[in-house]
């Protein structure tokens, strides 16, 4: 799988769950998936907290896990 199989969505965090994992529910589909963050936000200590809207990324073959890439600035 390369980088460009992956599905880019913006969605909202909505719950901060432990393991620095977050739950976070899909703007368009309304669906939750659990997200982790990417590794240049865990090295650059980016922070996130509830309500903050995110870009996840999520793999085709299972779109219940994903990856946080962005935080919007709000």
């Amino acid at each position: 799988m390369s980088k460009e199989d992956v599905i880019e969505v913006q969605g909202k965090v909505i719950e901060v769950l432990p393991y620095q994992s977050y739950r976070v529910e899909l703007e368009k589909s309304g669906a939750q998936i659990i997200a982790y963050p990417s590794g240049k936000m865990r090295i650059k200590s980016i922070k996130i907290i509830e309500g903050d809207s995110v870009k996840v990324e999520i793999s085709p073959y299972d779109l219940t896990k994903g990856r946080i890439v962005w935080r919007d600035k709000n």
